[in-house]
């Protein structure tokens, strides 16, 4: 974990354990509207693969303590990486979750 703690957040990569079966197509609880997998976050993935990006908080010796987890306690990580973008915020694009956030109260 030696020098993890000069980064603000991480990509996480981790295995979907306890994830059975997947679905090409599913609602998401942000839109009334099916998308196909590869475009949400589920986790009725055919692959078990997971990533997300989380807040580092601090690094108490090997432990990190982090904020924006999106998997459950003991999920087993396969890496970690500092999260470093080259991309601009103004050129990404949120594609059906911006329409949906738009839409709610």
């Amino acid at each position: 974990m030696t020098d993890i703690d000069g980064f603000s957040h991480l990509f996480v990569l981790w295995v979907f354990d306890r994830s059975d079966g997947f679905e090409l197509l599913g609602k998401p609880p942000t839109d009334t509207r099916a998308h196909g997998v590869f475009a949400t976050r589920s986790p009725r993935r055919p692959n078990p693969i997971g990533l997300t990006v989380v807040e580092l908080l601090h690094r108490d010796g090997l432990a990190l303590r982090v904020r924006g987890v999106d998997m459950l306690d003991g999920t087993p990580i396969l890496d970690i990486k500092p999260y470093l973008s080259s991309i601009r915020e103004e050129t990404l694009r949120r594609g059906w979750l911006a329409e949906a956030e738009a839409q709610m109260p």
